[in-house]
């Protein structure tokens, strides 16, 4: 396809496209071999932490990836977005990565899979000229989360046994806390202001202020988190960290009030993202300090219910609005983000009751068939040219359905 093309006029165009399809796809086939073990569909499905891999540095990178090249020239000022040629050259590194992971997983040449490691340096060596001019210096964290994020990255392609070591691991535990802070980061700007939007859109009241002492106690105290559970640290520790994060989160997201917005559909979606990451925090202190759910139980209200529901509401909002549509979201959006809901509470039902796999090959199919919907229904918006730019949300434009 040319470089011209409308796919490539904006970041989040072909990188919500490829790595939706590619996430729908890890999953249905993840659901198969759960259901059907004695008849996997590849041979890296034999383990676990493989999928888990290409969940986060494929299907979650791509999803990142297309959210920070639309978001920053907004947030840097400059108005600069990555198109045309550049852009296609990040998602043929992003693709080849991921073809380059599959042939080394079903054969013995694993060092083909250092291919992999290209796409993160190219996408921080892309974004860092803007980063450095942003007005708002927090901003500036994203260059040492994308690092960590390649760091962990990193260490899976040295892990001589991916089927389940504890380098392999703890990889995946710092991948998850990178993207952890990078959401809390990120989403902590959005959807507050998106929920304002609605509010004054209803005659509900204004956007909660910034309070940057509480946005940063917030965001540290996820860094501190992280490294006191990386580091193996006491349970007592751990378990008081994480329910500092949870007491503070949430009265971080309270204070957002997206209750009174809840008729508008991607915030609502957005606001049960960050209640599923209070809910993340809050088991993970559960399991510290009385051993009360499974230790992995928060990373699955996190990656299915937190990331879940904010990625079907958030790109929801950017196709949307970057496409130059109204801010009207369909009933096939709402049953992707009801699915997605469900599978979350179906995932982490099964974690903590340990139902076997049965249960948890329904989670995954059931995220699987919402992004499915999600592709459906944007997909054609991806490929087509952008309509003339709406007005930007306000008191007299926005729909309250958006």
């Amino acid at each position: 396809m040319r470089p011209t093309a409308p796919l490539w006029a904006s970041g989040f165009r072909p990188f919500f496209l490829l790595g939706v399809a590619y996430g729908a796809v890890l999953m249905y086939a993840w659901a198969f071999a759960l259901a059907s073990p004695d008849a996997t569909p590849w041979p890296a499905f034999v383990a676990r932490s493989w999928h888990a891999r290409e969940m986060l540095f494929g299907f979650a990178v791509a999803i990142v990836a297309g959210v920070v090249l639309t978001a920053l020239p907004s947030w840097a000022g400059t108005q600069e977005e990555v198109h045309g040629t550049r852009l296609a050259q990040l998602a043929a590194l992003w693709l080849a990565g991921r073809i380059a992971f599959w042939v080394a997983a079903a054969s013995t040449y694993r060092w083909i899979a250092a291919v992999d490691l290209l796409f993160l340096p190219a996408l921080l060596a892309t974004v860092l000229p803007q980063l450095l001019r942003v007005a708002n210096m927090r901003y500036l964290l994203l260059a040492p989360v994308l690092g960590i994020l390649y760091a962990a990255q990193l260490a899976t392609q040295f892990v001589d046994d991916p089927s389940g070591t504890a380098a392999m691991r703890l990889a995946m535990h710092a991948a998850v806390y990178a993207i952890v802070v990078l959401y809390a980061l990120a989403g902590g700007l959005f959807t507050p202001v998106f929920t304002g939007n609605a509010l004054r859109a209803r005659g509900r009241g204004d956007q909660a202020a910034f309070v940057p002492a509480l946005d940063a106690t917030a965001i540290g105290l996820v860094v501190v988190l992280a490294a006191l559970d990386l580091a193996r640290a006491s349970d007592a520790w751990i378990g008081i960290a994480a329910l500092a994060c949870a007491l503070v989160h949430g009265w971080r997201v309270a204070r957002w009030r997206g209750w009174r917005a809840a008729g508008d559909r991607i915030v609502l979606a957005m606001n049960l993202g960050f209640a599923w990451l209070v809910a993340a925090f809050a088991l993970r202190a559960a399991a510290a300090l009385g051993g009360l759910v499974p230790v992995d139980a928060w990373i699955h209200a996190f990656t299915v219910g937190s990331l879940g529901m904010m990625m079907i509401g958030l790109m929801t909002r950017v196709v949307l609005r970057h496409t130059g549509r109204a801010l009207v979201v369909s009933p096939v959006i709402v049953a992707a983000a009801a699915g997605m809901f469900a599978a979350a509470l179906l995932r982490l039902a099964a974690s903590v009751h340990r139902w076997g796999n049965v249960p948890v090959a329904l989670s995954a199919l059931l995220w699987a068939l919402a992004f499915s919907a999600w592709l459906v229904r944007c997909a054609p918006m991806l490929l087509a040219p952008s309509l003339p730019r709406q007005p930007a949300p306000g008191p007299a434009s926005h729909s309250g359905r958006g």
